[in-house]
Order: C-alpha cells, then structure tokens, then sequence
C-alpha cells in the first residue's frame, strides 16, 4: 500500500472530519463519561484492529483516548488508515461520549 499524497489526504481528511493530520500521522482524541467506557471503546478499536492486520497507537488518559493511526511499512498515511479510522468512529458514534470541540480535520504539525 502507498503513501497518500498531501492532497489526497486533504481529500480524504472531509471524510472523517474529527481526525487530524499530525505529522506522518492521522489523530483523534474522543472523551469519554468515565474510565469504563474509555476501556469498553479501546477493546472494540482492539478487535477491529486485530482483524485488519493495523493496529493504531493508543494512548489512555483515564476517559480520554488518543488515537493515531500510520502505515509504518509505507512511512506514512495510506488508504488503510482511513477505512481504519472510518470504521472507529463508527464505535464513537454507537457509544455515549463527549463531542470534541477543536482540531478537526486540521493539519497539525
């Protein structure tokens, strides 16, 4: 799989309008009521993930989760990122969870 050109991934970005461009990378923080719906969400992420052979980075900060998401093999985004951050905020959306108000599908870095 490929590396996205900055302007495919500008396109691709209105897509999924809470992620992110940081770097090489595609991010998204989601924020959860409570530590046990942050760790219900990262277990979902976990099986999607395991199943597609791509595994996000993942960082906990007690309701918070940050996610972000690169193809090492390709030194960058690829389309594999994005079906992959598609399917997570299908998760965000089947969960309760508290709506994020800054970043949005902005470059960052």
């Amino acid at each position: 799989m490929s590396k996205l050109s900055e302007a495919e991934i500008q396109t691709e970005l209105g897509g999924v309008p809470e992620w992110s461009e940081v770097g090489e990378t595609l991010q998204r923080t989601v924020q959860f009521p409570d530590f046990a719906a942050a760790m219900r969400f990262v277990n979902q992420v976990a099986e999607a993930a395991e199943a597609d052979q791509h595994h996000p980075d993942l960082l906990v900060r007690y309701n918070k989760v940050t996610l972000t998401l690169s193809t090492h093999d390709a030194g960058g985004i690829t389309a594999k990122d994005f079906s992959l951050a598609k399917k997570i905020d299908g998760m965000i959306a089947g969960m309760p969870h508290i709506p994020s108000t800054k970043g949005k599908g902005k470059k960052k870095g």
